[in-house]
């Protein structure tokens, strides 16, 4: 059993900000997963066995399966240390990316891909959702073990939601529990369906999010975490009183990607032009038009 120790509290390295960002990527998240354990078993060579990547950055930002990512290395287990060890990531992707993302082996596969694209989204999110709620249970924003800043977008009101603990202390309808957050930030349109749920601030008022993936407001989780510090230092935060201003060299970011996709030639303008919404929806039995939109949000 792990003993408790307690977190480090920002600016963890003295007048520097610590800042690890991971961008979304689907089952591709297991990449910086790998990268991830890695670091951590370095920092444990010189810091002990219990050493946590939460220990070492004041903030840990990431959008879709980097929102998981994210919440996977800062949530608390009932000894307040982080639910999962970054060695453990690898495991987990391999064993629940193939019931996450179930694939369809029959012969009328390519058929009902097409028709899914057209009347829905291509997995249902149940087995997703049922996972995510059983491990992270009641914990919600307030609880992470370091600063977190999880982008999402909501449908409803056409604007993004930025889920970040520096938040939650002026806008209380954001402590949110993390489930619900990872379930939203990772709701890519076509390829899962959107999330809603409700929260309450100390007086009862309830507010309403209608969520999907935080690629579509945020693509760059580092700069929006960057951002969140910012305005957190321009208040004058007891947090950063060793940081007067927004000093942008005072800030040591690790970015992790996903990898890129194999780039394809799809299709010419001489194909697009006698497209109509039918051909935009289904050509190519993928569908055009949501590809052009996601092409630069790794979902």
């Amino acid at each position: 059993m792990e003993k408790t120790i307690s977190p480090l509290q920002p600016p963890t390295h003295g007048n520097f900000i610590t800042v690890l960002s991971i961008d979304g990527g689907g089952i591709r998240g297991i990449i910086p997963g790998i990268i991830l354990s890695f670091l951590e078993s370095e920092l444990q060579k010189s810091d002990g066995p219990e050493a946590r990547i939460a220990d070492y950055f004041d903030v840990i930002a990431g959008t879709s399966t980097g929102g998981l990512l994210t919440t996977m290395l800062t949530a608390p287990n009932e000894n307040k240390r982080p639910m999962y060890a970054a060695k453990d990531i690898k495991a987990f992707y391999l064993d629940n990316g193939p019931k996450i993302f179930p694939q369809d082996r029959s012969p009328f596969a390519q058929a009902t891909k097409l028709i899914k694209a057209i009347t829905g989204p291509k997995y249902d999110g149940k087995y997703l959702h049922s996972l995510l709620k059983e491990k992270l249970g009641n914990t919600q924003l307030r609880h992470t073990l370091t600063n977190v800043v999880i982008p999402t977008f909501d449908i409803k009101l056409l604007q993004p939601a930025i889920f970040s603990s520096f938040e939650v202390k002026n806008h209380a309808h954001f402590d949110a529990l993390l489930s619900d957050i990872c379930i939203g930030t990772s709701a890519a349109p076509t390829y899962f369906p959107a999330h809603n749920f409700d929260t309450k601030d100390s007086t009862g008022r309830v507010r309403k999010f209608n969520l999907i993936d935080g690629g579509l407001a945020a693509n760059n989780p580092a700069l929006i975490a960057i951002g969140e510090v910012t305005k957190e230092i321009n208040r004058g935060s007891p947090n950063f009183s060793s940081i007067k201003t927004a000093d942008y060299g005072r800030f040591l970011v690790l970015s992790l990607g996903t990898g890129s996709t194999k780039v394809e030639e799809k299709y010419t303008a001489k194909e697009a032009a006698r497209w109509g919404i039918f051909g935009w929806l289904t050509s190519g039995h993928s569908a055009p038009l949501v590809m052009c939109s996601l092409k630069q949000v790794l979902i």
